[in-house]
């Protein structure tokens, strides 16, 4: 299987389910694993021939811009926009992990993981 990852994109955002979470913000991180074809890339040198990886990390970026409660909801609504925009991903995984998680206790992060 051929895969393209972009691994641990840091990102700012307001992501929360406590308004005050949404008001400060939050630091992320975002790993995303897609798999595609790239026959033709590895044959003819074309990036016709796979995925942009650049364009990958301006539709995570698109979608982590937009505040919501829960990573689960995030991570949906980047998995809907690669399946819209990339046609020839045929299934991924993606891990949206809050680094400082609201919680009275030595935590180093949460993560929630949806492979699709």
């Amino acid at each position: 299987m051929n895969a393209i990852t972009l691994h641990k994109m840091k990102f700012f955002a307001h992501h929360g389910v406590g308004e005050q979470e949404r008001v400060v913000g939050n630091h992320f991180e975002v790993t995303l694993k897609v798999y595609c074809p790239m026959d033709k890339a590895m044959t003819d040198d074309d990036l016709c021939g796979t995925v942009n990886y650049a364009e990958l990390y301006a539709a995570v970026e698109k979608e982590m811009a937009k505040p919501s409660q829960l990573l689960e909801n995030v991570a949906y609504r980047i998995i809907q926009s690669i399946k819209a925009d990339f046609p020839t991903v045929t299934g991924g995984e993606i891990t949206i992990s809050k680094l400082t998680p609201p919680f009275k206790c030595d935590m180093e992060k949460v993560d929630v993981t949806i492979e699709f």
